[in-house]
């Protein structure tokens, strides 16, 4: 396929696509991530293969994943010819990450990188949280405004439940912004870049327990943490009705029924969780 070719993929819209065309950010992008040729590189979304072009050379193996059928051609063709280069014909979303890294004979250190659609980043994030132990760092693309919610401290109003999923499973750090015009079409947002490095050892408490705690803390933000856990409802109503109801359960975990969701630390959502678990906090 001709270079010519190549510049006529037009971004689509319904994919959210807007492709990193400023050299500059693809570069400090790149040294972000610091491939190493004993590492594999999983790039989520490799469009036109700006970062992918640099990968090639600098990284053990190279996952590309790429949903959009009118440009895995333009992929294959420019990049078939490296023996490390292997493209994943597949929505990121639907991907099991670590029976793909299985069956590739991955070495031991894979990391990821990604400019992921504003749209699906959330998913995506919460899609990637499953596979944390098989990836040893995570340098991710996001509108800027998603990656303030993970940043955000308790008592910002930016503070939800994507911020204590990933507080709860990652070391956050903010890198640096990429100003609209770096991309091709140019958005109307800023972008950040953000690494995530999942935390060591195993999850104190039930994930599964802790997600539906934190989700219904969540579930209306204006409301008291108090007002929101008392619409539990199911396997978790009946935890909450089992250690006694809402008031004594923030009482033994040391939470404030007054406070809002945005305001209560990870540490007190993990204690939520473990209390209901049939823990006692002061065992």
């Amino acid at each position: 396929m001709s270079r010519s070719r190549q510049n006529k993929s037009y971004a689509k819209k319904s994919l959210g696509q807007n492709f990193l065309a400023d050299q500059n950010y693809v570069e400090k992008l790149i040294v972000s991530l610091d491939p190493k040729r004993d590492e594999t590189i999983v790039e989520i979304g490799a469009g036109r293969g700006a970062l992918t072009k640099k990968l090639v050379h600098e990284a053990g193996k190279v996952l590309a994943i790429e949903i959009d059928r009118d440009l895995t051609p333009i992929l294959r063709d420019e990049f078939g010819d490296h023996d490390n280069f292997h493209l994943i014909e597949q929505d990121a979303l639907e991907l099991d990450f670590k029976s793909l890294l299985a069956l590739q004979s991955i070495p031991l250190k894979t990391k990821l990188v990604a400019n992921l659609p504003y749209y699906i980043s959330t998913a995506i994030l919460q899609h990637l949280i499953s596979f944390r132990k098989s990836i040893s760092e995570m340098v991710l693309m996001l509108q800027k405004e998603v990656v303030e919610r993970i940043t955000a401290r308790p008592g910002t109003r930016e503070r939800g439940f994507l911020t204590v999923l990933i507080e709860a499973y990652f070391e956050a750090e903010n890198l640096f912004d990429v100003p609209p015009d770096a991309f091709r079409p140019a958005p109307k947002v800023w972008s950040s870049v953000i690494r995530l490095r999942p935390k060591s050892g195993g999850f104190p408490v039930d994930e599964e327990l802790f997600r539906d705690v934190v989700s219904l803390g969540f579930g209306q933000k204006r409301k008291t943490i108090l007002n929101n856990l008392k619409n539990a409802k199911g396997d978790l109503g009946e935890r909450i009705e089992s250690k006694g109801g809402v008031n004594k359960t923030l009482k033994e975990t040391g939470v404030d029924p007054g406070q809002r969701a945005e305001t209560i630390d990870i540490d007190h959502w993990i204690e939520l969780a473990d209390y209901l678990s049939g823990n006692d906090p002061d065992n």
